[in-house]
């Protein structure tokens, strides 16, 4: 991140964009700073969706099936996924406790280490942010973006899907 921004008294051409706009450069801009410094840190295989995937598995794992439907993609695609991170050494499958032929999907250690450096890269970013746009600037920034996800969802907070 650059810190670069117009000079004062100079008109920002961002400010009459669509909200939509606006949402997708922010969420877009600070993934991709995001990505950029995990792959420093040796994550430079992992696309932003196998970290939604160590989210929805972290703790006791999911059934592929449960794990396309949280994804809102096909079965064959979570299969396609699973299998490639199972061959990089992020997930493991396990007998489910319940028997049958379901298998549940699991976390290894190196999945567990790559979302504990996510965790400390992501509030690393936030920090600068903070620093920059000003402490006070960011918590409301947060406010109002709780807002607008009430404002249209209510109590029903929807998944946050890749976008793929």
């Amino acid at each position: 991140m650059n810190g670069a921004s117009v000079p004062p008294g100079d008109h920002d051409p961002l400010v009459d964009d669509e909200l939509t706009f606006l949402l997708g450069i922010a969420f877009q801009t600070v993934l991709a700073e995001f990505n950029r410094r995990l792959g420093v840190a040796g994550y430079g295989e992992l696309r932003p969706a196998h970290g939604m995937i160590f989210q929805i598995l972290h703790g006791p794992g999911r059934t592929s099936t449960e794990l396309a439907e949280q994804l809102g993609i096909t079965k064959q695609a979570a299969g396609q996924m699973i299998a490639e991170l199972e061959v990089r050494g992020y997930v493991r499958r396990q007998d489910h406790p319940k028997g049958g032929r379901r298998r549940l999907i699991i976390l290894t250690d190196k999945a567990v280490a790559h979302l504990q450096v996510a965790g400390t890269t992501l509030h690393q970013l936030e920090a600068e942010l903070a620093e920059k746009m000003g402490d006070a600037d960011l918590a409301r920034l947060r406010e109002q973006l709780v807002q607008l996800i009430r404002a249209l969802s209510g109590s029903q907070i929807p998944p946050l899907r890749p976008v793929w």
